[in-house]
């Protein structure tokens, strides 16, 4: 048996595919030949329009977790260095959150070559475990650490094999096209001519994806882990008019729950008026996979009060209020929701200290630095929630979970200022 090499790294990647993996001949390959960006981030494929997509939210499960997934449009670019190019890369953040609790943040960067299709540059990755980083697996960056891969061809056709990343032992996938002929159920009806692929990942997992015109990945499953997560929403596709009154006393009400003491009177009144309000506002178009996130929770809030179950009452409020900034998310820019979603958690964090286990609010702290880190911009004056923020990390550093009660609350009037 050969000697065992040693541990692959950034700085010494590998040229070859992780020996245990069957991979496709290059000869099936469409992502051998070098491309060339003379205008990279007007990225106008239709099946990976990501400098389009201001934001996409995507829900679903692996087994008995409910996942969530926020992409959103970030405002800079970056420039990378690659075999002597300059190349300008479009940035975007990916939020991964399980049962309503952070599990990955990323930022990716993403360039369109001369020929029109589309090439990752890269991630910065950090994975969260109990609320805390654990590591960050996954980073990488072209040029760097190793190419940049093809993540989606130009004009893909049935057995077209491409690398979305392509240093393998380090980060490795592998895409076979399977069919580009599909229809998919959208938030607002059929979408036609979406991409079918299989995705081989690096530790030999086979991964199954949808991508589809307007959305990009519009579903991904694997089946050996039970997983599988859909869009529910992504605009300004399925952007509409300004926000329907329904849709703000829905929002009001299920926040209102969120990190208040209880008052059980108060609660089933507010359990009555979100049912009228959410059936009010049905009227409108509704996302399937939305209306399922607002019906199970709403479900759930009414069975918490009922039986002044607190805990349960607290996750259902939460997760109502959060499901319906998907809702505001179709009526109102990016920022707008994402400023809800920040109030949203900010309120939480008095839930989760009373609880005494730091890892929520740790947690708590990474969610509302992230959503901030994507909204900042639109700031004249960030400095009062960057202050708020920075008291939150140094409570939650300290484990002193009073204090980042009280920084949450600082952050929370500190929002409403702007």
């Amino acid at each position: 048996m050969p000697a065992a090499a040693p541990p692959l790294t950034p700085d010494r990647p590998s040229t070859e595919p992780t020996p245990t993996l069957v991979t496709a001949p290059d000869s099936a390959r469409i992502d051998l030949e070098e491309p060339t960006f003379s205008d990279p981030t007007n990225i106008t494929n239709p099946l990976f329009p990501i400098s389009a997509l201001t934001q996409v939210v995507q829900v679903g499960s692996e087994g008995d977790v409910a996942l969530r997934h926020e992409i959103t449009l970030l405002p800079q670019t970056k420039t990378i260095d690659w075999n002597g190019q300059q190349v300008e890369t479009v940035v975007s953040q990916s939020m991964a959150y399980g049962d309503g609790r952070v599990l990955e943040v990323a930022t990716d960067f993403f360039a369109q070559a001369d020929d029109g299709s589309v090439w990752y540059f890269g991630e910065d990755v950090a994975n969260y475990v109990d609320g805390v980083l654990d590591n960050t697996d996954g980073t990488w960056l072209a040029g760097k650490d190793g190419p940049p891969g093809m993540i989606m061809p130009a004009d893909p056709h049935v057995g077209d094999v491409y690398r979305p990343e392509n240093i393998p032992g380090f980060v490795f996938e592998e895409v076979t096209v399977k069919s580009v002929t599909e229809t998919v159920d959208g938030p607002q009806g059929r979408v036609e001519g979406a991409m079918l692929v299989e995705e081989l990942l690096m530790d030999g997992v086979l991964e199954d994806k949808i991508f589809a015109p307007g959305y990009g990945e519009f579903m991904a499953q694997v089946l050996t882990d039970d997983e599988l997560v859909t869009v529910s929403v992504g605009v300004p596709r399925d952007a509409l008019a300004g926000a329907p009154a329904e849709l703000d006393t829905l929002s009001s009400a299920a926040a209102g729950l969120v990190g208040a003491a209880p008052d059980w009177p108060a609660a089933e009144a507010a359990v009555a008026t979100l049912g009228s309000a959410w059936a009010a506002y049905q009227s409108n178009p509704v996302s399937p996979l939305t209306a399922e996130q607002i019906d199970q929770a709403l479900a759930a809030l009414r069975a918490g009060v009922g039986e002044q179950d607190e805990t349960a009452t607290q996750r259902a409020a939460f997760d109502l209020a959060y499901a319906a900034t998907d809702l505001r998310l179709r009526h109102e820019p990016p920022p707008a929701a994402d400023f809800t979603r920040l109030d949203l958690i900010s309120a939480r964090v008095a839930a989760d200290a009373s609880t005494g286990e730091r890892p929520f609010v740790a947690g708590d702290a990474a969610e509302l630095q992230s959503i901030w880190d994507r909204v900042s911009h639109t700031v004249a004056d960030p400095s009062t929630v960057d202050g708020a923020l920075t008291d939150l990390h140094a409570a939650v550093e300290a484990a002193d979970l009073t204090a980042a009660g009280t920084a949450a609350e600082q952050l929370r009037t500190a929002l409403a200022e702007l």
